[in-house]
């Protein structure tokens, strides 16, 4: 024998043993179940009941034959039709008022229509588009084919909002003339003539031209604190020269203060 403890016994083959198993579950209403399936196994097994005898071969199923009729009623001749009747009107209640009775007047409806219709105006025919050959038609006012505000009595004239705004523009106007013409009088103000603007112009964009030569031989590199604050204040008197440049170019006539 080996150290593996090996056992000649061990090469026969053992039979295992079975597992019991648990009894099957049996319902305590099989035998009832039973009886009664075996009672009605073949109860339909035909069409039908089995006790209804089978419909003969001329008796088949013809039209309307499961059709349900309403029951026939029967008009007795002696009762009275109040269907064609008209319905009278209901009973006041106890907090509506009392109708108004025995009121009669002597107007003439048929002379009064006549004299309305006699003093009517005519009814204008309408205005329709016929687009098929069937005589389909549909109107022209709401379509957007007829020219209704070509038509308007005011069409072309000038609205009144924009008379209204000339009329403030205009007295605006009066108003400034007439300050601009008392501080003229007094001697508070003096209008620049045309030769002293255009001068006043050609000296400003003589300074621009200045400034732009200036700023053109700048260095390209501002790595200083000098050069960045030089190259800013030419940039800023060059915007403010081109401000009074096109304030004195805009503006025909200019006034000073004394």
């Amino acid at each position: 024998m080996s150290s593996h403890a090996e056992n000649i016994y061990n090469l026969i083959p053992r039979q295992e043993a079975a597992a019991a198993r648990p009894p099957k579950h049996q319902s305590r209403f099989k035998s009832t179940a039973k009886d009664e399936y075996a009672a009605n196994r073949f109860a339909h097994k035909t069409m039908g009941e089995a006790q209804v005898p089978p419909a003969q071969p001329n008796e088949f199923l013809k039209k309307h034959t499961r059709e349900t009729k309403p029951p026939a009623v029967v008009v007795d001749p002696n009762e009275h039709d109040r269907s064609s009747q008209p319905r009278r009107p209901p009973v006041p209640k106890a907090n509506e008022a009392p109708p108004v009775m025995g009121i009669k007047t002597k107007k003439n409806f048929i002379a009064q229509n006549a004299v309305e219709n006699i003093l009517s105006v005519a009814k204008k025919p309408e205005k329709n588009l016929v687009d098929s050959r069937k005589g389909d038609k549909f109107s022209l006012d709401p379509s957007g084919l007829e020219p209704v505000y070509r038509n308007r009595k005011d069409y072309g004239e000038v609205p009144e909002y924009l008379k209204k705004r000339a009329d403030e523009i205009r007295r605006a106007q009066e108003e400034y003339d007439n300050y601009v013409k008392e501080m003229r009088q007094r001697g508070a103000m003096q209008q620049l003539t045309d030769e002293e603007r255009q001068a006043i112009v050609f000296g400003l964009k003589k300074n621009w031209e200045d400034l732009h030569h200036q700023y053109q031989s700048l260095s390209v590199m501002t790595d200083t604190v000098p050069k960045k604050n030089r190259k800013e204040r030419i940039e800023s008197e060059m915007k403010q020269l081109e401000r009074d440049i096109e304030l004195m170019e805009r503006h025909q006539v200019i006034y000073l203060a004394n």
